[in-house]
C-alpha cells in the first residue's frame, strides 16, 4: 500500500474544501434570482421549500459516511467485487428511499407545513417547488452514495468536478427558466431537478470503473444477509448520532429565539463562523476517513495510527488558522453579514466564543472521520447520545445564570464532550485493525 504521507492528505483535502465553496454560492443565486420578480413570496417560497426538503433528505446523509467507511475497508482489504457491490448496495437503498420519498410526499409536506406555516401565497408557491423538486430525491440521495464511493477512493477531484458541474448547470437553468423565460418559481425547482439528475449521471460514469466489470451483477454478492446486515447497522448507527446532534443545534436556536430578535439574529450570523469551520476541516476528516478505512482493511494498527496523526495534524493546523482569522477578521466578517447596529454589536460581543470554537471543535470533527473510516459506528453513536445528554444539562445549569453566553458555553460543552468521548474510545479503532 501506498505511503500515507502529508501531500496524499493534501490531495484528499483540498478539492473537498473547494467543493464545500461552492455550496452556499449557489443558495446565493436561487435567491438572488427569484429575488428579481420584485415580489417578498417567491423568495420566502424557495427559502422554505429548499429548507423542508434539505431537512427531509438529511435524513440519509448516513448514506455518504457508511459508504465511504466501507468501500474504504473492501479497497483496503484488496476485495475489488465488494468495493463495487458497496456501490450498488447503497444506490439500492438510495432508490427506495426517494421513491419512498416521492410516494410519500402529499403527507410529508402537508406535515412540514404543520410545523413551519406560512402566508397562503408562501406556501402555495412553496408547494408547487417541492412538488416538482421531490422527483429528483432518488438522483439527489444517490449522490450520497456515489460521494461516499468516490472519497473512499481518494477520488475527490472527481467530488469537486461533480460539484462544480451540478451548481454551474443549475445556476445557470436558473438564469434562463426564471430571468429568460419567465417561470419563476418553479423555474428554479425545475433547474435543480435537471441539474440533480445529471448529477447523477456525471456520478456514475466517474463510477464506471465499479459499474464496468462484472462484479456489481453479482446479486449473492450484492443481496448477502451478513453484508447487507452490517451495512444497515452501520447507517442506523450514522443516522441516530446525526439526529442527536441535530437535536443540539436545533434546541440551541430554538433557545436563542427566546432570547429577542436581535439576540436570535446575532447567533445566526455566529453560527455561519461554525459553518466555514465544518466546510474547512471537512476535508481533512474525509480523508481520515479514507485512509483509516484503508488501514482497518489491510488489518494494519500502524497505518490507522499513522493515519489518524497525519489527518489530525492538518486538521489542527486547520483549526489554529480559522481561529487566528476569526480573531482578527471576525467584525469584518460580522459586518458583510448584516447592516444591522443592534446585531452587529450583540455579535460582537459573542464572538469570542467562535474564536475558540474552532481549537474546541477539531478533535470531534476528526475523531467522527477516523470512526468513520474504522465503522466504529456503536461508539460514535454512543458518544454523540451521551454528548447530547451533557449538553441538556450543561444548558439546563449555564443558560439561567449566563443567558446568551451560557448558551454559547454549553454549546462548546457539546463538542468538548464529543472529543473526550471518541477520544476515550479511539483504542477501540486500532483494535478493529487487528
Amino acid at each position: 500500500m501506498r505511503t500515507i504521507s502529508h501531500s496524499r492528505v493534501l490531495k484528499i483535502a483540498v478539492p473537498i474544501v473547494l467543493s464545500n465553496a461552492t455550496v452556499p454560492i449557489l443558495g446565493a443565486v436561487d435567491t438572488g434570482v427569484v429575488g428579481q420578480l420584485g415580489q417578498a413570496a417567491p423568495i420566502g417560497a424557495v427559502g422554505l421549500g429548499a429548507i423542508v426538503l434539505v431537512s427531509i433528505y438529511w435524513i440519509f446523509g448516513f448514506l455518504r459516511m457508511g459508504t465511504s467507511g466501507l468501500v474504504a475497508q473492501a479497497l483496503g482489504a484488496g476485495d475489488q467485487a465488494e468495493v463495487a457491490a458497496n456501490l450498488v448496495r447503497a444506490l439500492l437503498v438510495a432508490a427506495a428511499a426517494g421513491l419512498g420519498l416521492i410516494a410519500l410526499q402529499v403527507p410529508l409536506f402537508a406535515g412540514a407545513f404543520a410545523l413551519a406555516p406560512a402566508s397562503d401565497e408562501v406556501e402555495r408557491l412553496a408547494r408547487d417547488y417541492m412538488q416538482i423538486r421531490v422527483w429528483g430525491a432518488p438522483a439527489t440521495i444517490g449522490l450520497y452514495a456515489v460521494t461516499g464511493w468516490l472519497i473512499a477512493l481518494e477520488r475527490t477531484r472527481a467530488v469537486l468536478l461533480l460539484q462544480l458541474w451540478m451548481n454551474g448547470l443549475n445556476v445557470l437553468l436558473d438564469l434562463w427558466f426564471v430571468l429568460g423565460l419567465g417561470w419563476g418559481v418553479e423555474g428554479v425547482a425545475i433547474a435543480t431537478l435537471l441539474a440533480e439528475w445529471s448529477g447523477l449521471a456525471l456520478g456514475l460514469w466517474l463510477c464506471r470503473s465499479a459499474l464496468a466489470g462484472g462484479h456489481w451483477r453479482d446479486r449473492a454478492r450484492v443481496f448477502d444477509a451478513v453484508r447487507l446486515r452490517r451495512m444497515l447497522g452501520v447507517n442506523g448507527d450514522i443516522m441516530l448520532r446525526s439526529v442527536a446532534l441535530q437535536m443540539s443545534f436545533t434546541s440551541f436556536i430554538f433557545l436563542a429565539a427566546r432570547m429577542g430578535d436581535v439576540t436570535l439574529a446575532a447567533n445566526q450570523v455566529l453560527l455561519q463562523f461554525l459553518e466555514i469551520t465544518a466546510y474547512a476541516l471537512d476535508g481533512f476528516a474525509f480523508a481520515a476517513e479514507s485512509l483509516v478505512g484503508q488501514a482497518v482493511g489491510a488489518r494494519s494498527r500502524a497505518r490507522v495510527r499513522r493515519a489518524s496523526i497525519v489527518t489530525s495534524q492538518w486538521g489542527l493546523g486547520g483549526a489554529v488558522l480559522l481561529a487566528l482569522c476569526f480573531w482578527l477578521a471576525g467584525p469584518v466578517i460580522i459586518d458583510l453579514m448584516t447592516t444591522a447596529p443592534g446585531v452587529r454589536i450583540e455579535a460582537r460581543e459573542f464572538l469570542p466564543w467562535l474564536a475558540v470554537a474552532p481549537l474546541i471543535g477539531v478533535a470531534s470533527w476528526m475523531l467522527d472521520g477516523i470512526f468513520i473510516g474504522a465503522t466504529r459506528t456503536r461508539e460514535m453513536r454512543n458518544a454523540a447520545l451521551m454528548s447530547f445528554a451533557i449538553y441538556v444539562v450543561a444548558v439546563a445549569i449555564l443558560l439561567p445564570a449566563y443567558g446568551n453566553h451560557g448558551l454559547w458555553a454549553a454549546l462548546m460543552v457539546l463538542n468538548t464532550a464529543r472529543g473526550v468521548t471518541m477520544g476515550a474510545l479511539y483504542p477501540r479503532v486500532e483494535r478493529a485493525a487487528a
